[in-house]
């Protein structure tokens, strides 16, 4: 054996690590192996039928009706969450005044507007989150915002930049069709709406459709339900701020322990006669630290700071090294994770031996074992503390946050419903079944996530129809074609926002500026040369593609090793990926010089305006 060989051992020696790397791998395995189900997302079912009501807007008042509009905008945003936000609004500063939202919710705000439970909060630091902050010269309350600061500078974004004037809410967009004699697309409403625009950016993301539990027997249930999205105030008492004095007679059960339950749980458990957590997968819970803003550092604060703050934490968090760290939360600490557990001096692995994998791996053990640590420290009983620790590696599930959560399972109100990865077997009459035991419960409070689609083919709107009344569901439906992910070939001046075949992070918000940001120079670029329209060559859409494939980093090994979860379509992984490989630092800098360097040229179709 090699002196190189025997250095790297006693690196990896679980002496010397303090943990044992393939005992960890063993149990990771078997606790997966355990939560597998050979119906994966069939598990869920929509809210329709029965539940159909969930699809309703519960802030509004019933009954609105309008006029159909029968008019032309230069540009047609759909969606008023962030994405759709950011798009209008750098559109507007690029010199778009003829910028009209449709938005099937009664505000903007997105999931934020329909997620309004207890405790609801962000877990990206606002500084970096809440996006055009310079812009409107504001700065959130908090470090972390809870849902109504974000809804409310949501607001102020639409108020800042005019959109509210032309917007269309409780409206949803039903069908797209390109005109190419009048160079411009069609677009139908429910609302018996017809309105005609030269541009379309379409950003509806999938957090407003919520997904229930394919339980047996859920609708015999004879208390009462609510999905978190659709909170029922009138039924709890209270705000999202707690107090909720309605259930101080009630026993509230809580099936799922996602974000979402990290955050309501600890106001349920306080205000409920009595809370059952029926859990299948526990979280990763890490420390949230929340506090008021520092007014006296945001006087310190030049302009740049929040692109500078966006960025530092980006490159962190995929990896990348930073000299310091700006935001300094539970989400940039792997890097000081790694370098703690790394051994130096006569046992350090030489950096010509070092691999990349494997470093991960290990910081990944090292951190996951301090969230196992936290668990018991906090947790009184040592059967539910053990139950509540996860046994995943940290990007298997969304990490949360929270302070609150882990001290709820000490309260004597409180019961933890371990089912041991199976999930809850059936609801009846009276409550649920867990393991042959019957739990009667008053209320069901179902905390089980949205419908995030099958994929992209899937996820498409079949009514989406460009040149030749060619559908964009049939153009990709022998896979996803697309030029930076924003638009393809033969469906003109029509743009989507999201994760496809570009680049994404955690910080979600700041992808979505990154894309409007970039939509809108390329609409202003078209505007200011006089193209017809923006729409990609065959060759540049292929190209795209085949980078894509080249670069692709995507492990599917990874996935399937993982417990199931949304984040691996709950445990079937899917057999690619549609992300750019080399990351959302190295693609946003692939944008700036594509926009700068090309001319766009491979996008834009000049010639006179019709």
């Amino acid at each position: 054996m090699s002196a190189t060989e025997e250095s790297r051992r006693a690196a990896l020696d679980p002496a010397v690590l303090g943990f044992d790397p393939d005992a960890l791998r063993a149990r990771y395995r078997a606790e997966r192996d355990r939560r597998l189900r050979p119906d994966g997302s069939e598990q869920y079912q929509a809210t329709t039928g029965e539940f159909g009501y969930y699809a309703d807007d519960p802030h509004v008042e019933p009954g609105f009706d309008r006029e159909p509009l029968h008019d032309h905008v230069e540009v047609l945003v759909v969606g008023g969450g962030f994405g759709g936000l950011t798009a209008a609004a750098r559109l507007v500063e690029r010199g778009f005044s003829d910028v009209r939202v449709v938005e099937k919710a009664g505000d903007f705000g997105g999931t934020w507007y329909w997620n309004r439970y207890p405790g609801v909060h962000c877990d990206i630091e606002s500084y970096i989150y809440l996006p055009l902050l310079e812009e409107l010269g504001s700065l959130p309350d908090w470090k972390y915002s809870p849902g109504s600061e974000i809804r409310g500078h949501a607001q102020a974004i639409g108020h800042h930049f005019g959109l509210y004037a032309n917007a269309c809410f409780q409206t949803e967009v039903t069908d797209v069709e390109w005109d190419e004699s009048a160079t411009r697309w069609t677009v139908r409403t429910d609302r018996g709406d017809v309105m005609t625009a030269r541009y379309v950016v379409v950003s509806s993301g999938p957090f407003s459709r919520p997904k229930l539990p394919g339980l047996p027997g859920i609708e015999t249930f004879r208390g009462h339900t609510f999905h978190t999205s659709r909170w029922d105030y009138d039924y709890t008492g209270g705000d999202a701020n707690g107090g909720m004095h309605k259930l101080a007679d009630k026993r509230v059960a809580v099936i799922g322990t996602g974000a979402t339950a990290i955050q309501c749980v600890p106001h349920l458990g306080q205000d409920a006669a009595h809370l059952y957590v029926f859990q299948r997968t526990p979280s990763s819970v890490d420390e949230r630290g929340n506090r008021p803003t520092d007014r006296e550092w945001a006087a310190t604060l030049t302009p740049g700071w929040q692109r500078e703050r966006r960025e530092n934490f980006l490159t962190l968090v995929t990896g990348g090294h930073a000299e310091q760290d700006l935001v300094g939360d539970r989400w940039t600490d792997s890097v000081q994770t790694l370098r703690a557990i790394m051994p130096s001096g006569d046992n350090a692995i030489p950096e010509a031996e070092t691999d990349g994998e494997l470093l991960a791996e290990l910081a990944d053990f090292a951190k996951m074992n301090s969230i196992r640590s936290r668990v018991e420290d906090v947790v009184e009983d040592p059967a539910t503390a053990e139950a509540l620790k996860p046994w995943y590696r940290r990007m298997c599930k969304r990490p949360t946050f929270s302070d609150t959560y882990l001290p709820t399972f000490n309260r004597p109100n409180v019961t933890l419903v371990d089912t041991g990865g199976a999930g809850v077997e059936r609801i009846t009459e009276r409550g649920l079944v867990s393991g042959g035991v019957e739990y009667e419960v008053d209320c069901i409070v179902f905390a089980t996530g949205f419908d995030l689609g099958a994929g992209p083919v899937a996820a498409a709107a079949r009514t989406v129809r460009g040149r030749d009344g060619r559908s964009l569901a049939e153009h990709w439906s022998t896979g996803l074609k697309t030029l930076h992910g924003f638009y393809s070939h033969g469906f003109p001046n029509y743009f989507r926002l999201g994760a496809s075949q570009n680049a994404t992070s955690v910080n979600f918000a700041h992808v979505l500026d990154e894309q409007s940001v970039h939509v809108a120079e390329v609409i202003a670029a078209a505007r200011d040369r006089g193209a017809r329209y923006v729409e990609p060559s065959e060759q540049a859409e292929a190209a795209w593609v085949a980078t894509i494939r080249e670069k692709e980093q995507y492990s599917k090994e990874f996935f399937e090793q993982c417990t199931p979860s949304y984040y691996n379509n709950e445990g079937k992984p899917r057999q690619r990926s549609e992300s750019y490989g080399g990351g959302p630092v190295e693609f946003y800098r692939l944008l700036r010089t594509w926009r700068a360097e090309t001319g766009m040229t491979d996008v834009l179709v000049e010639g006179d305006e019709r």
